[in-house]
């Protein structure tokens, strides 16, 4: 574990050394910020709620386009420029470089929603408080992230074009987050069951409500763990 470590540091370390980390927070938090306190038709002060359910929708959807921004570089950059040889070359394993990249997206990801805690702290002082609804809200986009991590490695495992990295995880990610629920939708029975299972978005409602089901959690898991293999797999045949 201590090689993936080291790389995920590696990683954390490259993105504050550019403007890629200042930007996606500056944005993420501009975006957030706005629609949670400003808007005027469907913020905190409009609704007249202390809570963070506006926040939540916002960040699950603003993390959907951020996270492929983040990890398109993660492995087509290297493949493109054959760094990636270099590293594999290096007492490491696939598995440990898979992993690296993905803690490093993963701090990222955790240290941006860090800096919203101030949100929280302010909603306490408006009313009655559902603390572990916020909690759990907190916990669905860091599971949704690592589900939109894993996702995103994959589609940088597969290709050496940033762009298509990009675009590609956005593809399959347009499928978990809405096709899955709109097919589901429109069908009954098994079938109906098995697309609304699929959904991140089913899975990421039930856990921001404060209902943390051993499910969702596998759900979860399993896209992470699934995506990781593939990644790996990609690496291997490289």
């Amino acid at each position: 574990m201590k090689p993936a470590w080291i790389i995920a540091k590696r990683e954390l370390n490259a993105y504050f050394d550019s403007l890629i980390a200042y930007f996606i927070i500056v944005l993420f938090l501009s975006f957030s910020g706005f629609f949670t306190w400003l808007a005027g038709n469907g913020d905190i002060f409009f609704r007249k709620q202390a809570d963070l359910n506006v926040f939540f929708g916002v960040a699950k959807w603003t993390l959907f386009f951020f996270i492929p921004a983040l990890t398109m570089r993660q492995l087509a950059e290297e493949k493109k420029t054959g760094t990636i040889e270099l590293l594999l070359t290096k007492a490491v394993t696939d598995r440990q470089v898979i992993l690296g990249k993905f803690l490093s997206c993963f701090l990222m990801v955790a240290i941006t929603l860090a800096l919203t805690l101030p949100y929280y702290i302010t909603i306490t002082y408006l009313g009655k408080v559902d603390h572990g609804a916020i909690w759990s809200g907190y916990l669905g986009l860091l599971l949704l992230s690592a589900a939109y991590i894993s996702i995103g490695l994959f589609a940088s495992s597969i290709t050496g074009n940033q762009i298509v990295a990009f675009l590609l995880a956005l593809s399959i990610g347009i499928f978990f987050q809405f096709l899955f629920e709109v097919i589901a939708g429109g069908m009954t029975g098994f079938i109906g069951e098995l697309f609304s299972t699929l959904s991140l978005s089913m899975h990421f409602e039930s856990i921001s409500r404060g209902v943390i089901d051993t499910k969702d959690l596998i759900y979860f898991l399993s896209i992470v763990v699934l995506g990781l293999y593939l990644s790996e797999i990609s690496i291997s045949k490289r």
